[in-house]
């Protein structure tokens, strides 16, 4: 079937499948090859459907486990024209890492992942992407209008089942959504097309149901519309309420995202005490460490005894050095009668080490992320994403972090994406419940 025919779940009421047909046409004429994303190599619809099987860029992640059901989790991303990859589809379990030689493209899977997580977040796209052309497939020609752009888009499985929300972009002259989808087995729930360029908006049409059928309003072309679409539809009807279902499960599990990139050289100095939220960089940790001492005192210690396998020498216990009102030192407790080590003496891969096991061990309480609040926090799952999770890390320390995200990804709370080099690839083959997606140039 063709990727922007009208579904059947649509097609009973004239008026509804004409919307939808309406404005699928309109997204292919603005999006196939003559148009606004005209591909060299991709002639196909706009929203291409992802391959049946795994593309030489996307190999076969081994191990993968199914998803909790009861908490929305992104389970397959999709990069149909984006950067270097096209129809590529990528199945992510609770523990994924992506392997791959210099210039696979790992990062940009990550990259990609964490722009639409940003956009779930309700964030613009100046703000998710700031250099839009990059991401512009190499071979991507121009249409008379010198337009192009990209096309992403994911699967989150949950309550609703499979939920599908596909993205198409245009990157230059200027940066706009030129086309979403959303949709449930088959059914279209949401299509936003491009009708008027001189608009700064896409016209949407989202099921309602009854005698009515869809319902037609503008969107802004700058954020995604499914984001949008709590504020939007009131959930009076069926077809409303199965619309908001699959637009909340995608935005819980999109907003439930961590990029964690700890920068050692940012986390030797102490402190200023705050909230004690760990930042992506992990500049911060000395106070987080305080906070945790404190009031997670369960998984404090947790992160002591790992510590004890990741940084050289005696490590009795994690500590802080506070004075009232003044920086914050976290340090290694070596023992009695042995002073203690500050955190800016270590290696950077002790530091990073640490850094990533207190993520991975703790969750979203004490994160610099903004998990959705519709949902209580046991229905959530917090995907953290680590761009080199074993950079500056020795073999001893690398599979202690395999060995922690096993243990907290196995409760459902916690889900790991990561980039890894061949060493860390091949020790995770060898592991049960690790899921290895090989990505070759």
């Amino acid at each position: 079937m063709d990727a922007l025919a009208a579904p059947a779940g649509l097609a009973d009421a004239s008026d509804a499948s004409a919307s939808l047909a309406g404005a699928s046409g309109a997204l292919a004429n603005a999006l196939d090859a003559s148009a606004v994303l005209t591909d060299a190599l991709d002639t196909s619809a706009v929203f291409a459907d992802a391959p049946d099987a795994p593309d030489s860029s996307t190999g076969a992640p081994s191990g993968h486990a199914a998803p909790a059901l009861l908490r929305p989790v992104l389970t397959e991303l999709r990069l149909s024209a984006f950067a270097s990859h096209r129809r590529a589809a990528f199945s992510f379990g609770p523990v994924t890492l992506l392997a791959g030689a210099s210039g696979s493209g790992k990062s940009q899977v990550l990259g990609a992942y964490e722009a639409l997580a940003a956009l779930g977040s309700g964030a613009t796209l100046e703000e998710v992407f700031p250099e839009p052309s990059a991401l512009v497939p190499e071979r991507a020609v121009p249409d008379a209008d010198r337009r192009r752009g990209f096309r992403i888009g994911c699967t989150v499985d949950g309550p609703v089942g499979p939920v599908r929300l596909d993205l198409a972009v245009q990157a230059e002259p200027e940066l706009r959504v030129v086309g979403e989808r959303l949709s449930v087995g088959g059914e279209v729930l949401l299509s936003t097309a491009l009708r008027d360029p001189g608009r700064r908006s896409v016209q949407a049409a989202w099921l309602t149901g009854g005698a009515v059928g869809v319902t037609r309003a503008p969107l802004p072309d700058d954020r995604l519309g499914t984001a949008l679409l709590p504020l939007r539809v009131a959930g009076a009807t069926a077809g409303q309420r199965r619309v908001l279902a699959a637009a909340e499960q995608a935005v819980v599990a999109l907003r439930s995202v961590f990029a964690c990139d700890p920068r050692p050289d940012r986390m030797r100095a102490p402190v200023p005490p705050g909230e004690g939220r760990l930042l992506g960089d992990c500049a911060n940790l000395a106070d987080v460490l305080r906070r945790t001492r404190h009031e997670c005192g369960t998984r404090h210690a947790l992160l002591a005894r790992a510590a004890r396998t990741g940084c050289a020498g005696e490590v009795a216990g994690l500590d802080v050095r506070a004075p009232a009102g003044g920086p914050v030192t976290a340090l290694l407790d070596r023992g009695p009668g042995l002073p203690a080590t500050e955190l800016g003496r270590l290696g950077a891969g002790e530091l990073r080490f640490l850094a990533l096991a207190l993520v991975l061990l703790t969750g979203p309480g004490v994160l610099a992320v903004e998990p959705a609040t519709e949902l209580p926090s046991a229905r959530q799952a917090l995907t953290v994403l680590a761009d080199g999770l074993d950079r500056d890390l020795d073999r001893r320390q690398g599979d202690e972090l395999l060995r922690l995200a096993l243990m907290a990804c196995g409760r459902g709370h916690v889900r790991l994406v990561a980039a890894v080099g061949e060493e860390c690839a091949g020790a995770a083959r060898r592991i049960p419940g690790v899921s290895v997606v090989d990505l070759t140039p």
